[in-house]
């Protein structure tokens, strides 16, 4: 018996030994908990045929594990999850509180089959589908939904030197507020919205340096609207169709410079510098020979896909991405990715749940499709 921490019941354990899962969702995101509510809603039986492994010993995804500075005012949205609406927010609220109390309640009401906490190590190919390795013993499930994001995954770039920084580095992902930087000369690093946001909250107790390797580009005079996010989320997709690794979505949509970082810009704080070529130990060197000397290096330089644990399918191209058809990989539509590519955000995460339980539905239940 295995206990279910989320929905505080008891049941026997599904998808181990001889028995099989139908499907077996991996993370309880916003892209997961879509996938497994319509998947529910289309006719897999909770825990029996379908299973949400997540690593996380609470709901929230990789919202519970954002710095306590971001507030509901400062997040670019968060989309509804099918069948229930956000709350209604005042902005002040934390975001690593708010949401994770939305998906905790979300999970509860349609009592949804998670499972946690339970990592997910490796995916392998079995006579019967496919065989998952976790901290809580050995799965088999016919199909597989992978929603495991990018949070676990933070890119860091590899410089000259970056062994021999004396001063402190850290990746947005290990940010937890301004205050612990107060008075020091940070480094940004990184060309994304995170940067843009960090700048501006580090910028006000602390002196700040911004590089990138390619000059940003600012969205001026056009809203973000339904119909430019669909048409950003294709542009994304061209990419994972053709087995490329996927850009993100800022990358196409260029930056925007929301009201509470216009005290920013108007101290000059968005003045970039071009990337570095080398660290030192107190700072960083460019080509040309000149030096800033700085305190500590923030890496805002994004995430990749956590998909370590499907290694063992070989689903890579040798370009490095996953050849994809909607969200269905092309070397075999039993392995649904969402929440990649063009599903990263909230709003395509939603949409991509829907697509992969109604694949699998039509791939594992044709006469009830």
């Amino acid at each position: 018996m295995r206990s279910n921490a989320a929905a505080g019941k008891t049941r026997a354990a599904p998808g181990v030994g001889a028995d099989v899962l139908e499907v077996a969702v991996i993370g309880a995101g916003q892209a997961g908990l879509s996938a497994a509510y319509h998947l529910v809603r289309m006719g897999f039986t909770p825990y029996d045929e379908v299973l949400v492994l997540d690593r996380n010993t609470e709901p929230g995804g990789a919202w519970q594990h954002r710095w306590d500075s971001l507030t509901m005012h400062d997040v670019h949205g968060i989309a509804n999850l099918p069948g229930v609406p956000v709350p209604s927010s005042a902005g002040a609220e934390r975001a690593n509180e708010f949401v994770p109390a939305y998906f905790a309640d979300y999970e509860k009401q349609f009592d949804l089959p998670v499972l946690r906490p339970v990592a997910v190590e490796s995916v392998r190919p079995a006579a019967d589908g496919f065989e998952l390795d976790t901290s809580n013993g050995s799965y088999h499930a016919a199909s597989i939904v992978n929603a495991t994001g990018t949070w676990d995954r933070p890119f860091i770039p590899w410089y000259p030197g970056i062994e021999t920084f004396e001063g402190r580095q850290l990746h947005t992902a290990d940010y937890r507020g301004a205050a612990e930087l107060a008075g020091q000369h940070v480094l940004v690093v990184g060309g994304g919205a995170s940067a843009v946001q960090l700048l501006a909250e580090i910028s006000a107790v602390a002196k700040t340096t911004w590089v990138t390797r390619r000059p940003p580009e600012w969205r001026t005079g056009e809203d973000f609207t339904p119909e430019y996010g669909r048409q950003v989320v294709a542009r994304v997709e061209e990419r994972v169709r053709a087995g490329l690794p996927p850009r993100s979505v800022v990358s196409v949509t260029g930056l925007h410079l929301r009201p509470q970082e216009q005290a920013a810009a108007d101290r000059g704080v968005y003045t970039r510098l071009p990337m570095f070529s080398r660290i030192t130990k107190d700072g960083v060197e460019w080509a040309s020979g000149d030096h800033l000397q700085v305190d500590t290096i923030l890496w805002a330089t994004g995430f990749r896909a956590d998909l370590a644990h499907l290694a063992p399918l070989h689903l890579r191209e040798p370009s490095g991405g996953i050849r994809m058809n909607g969200t269905a990989t092309v070397i075999d539509p039993r392995i649904q990715l969402v929440g990649y590519g063009p599903s990263a955000s909230t709003i395509g995460a939603n949409r991509a749940g829907f697509t992969a339980a109604r694949a699998l539905r039509n791939l594992l239940k044709p006469v009830a499709a």
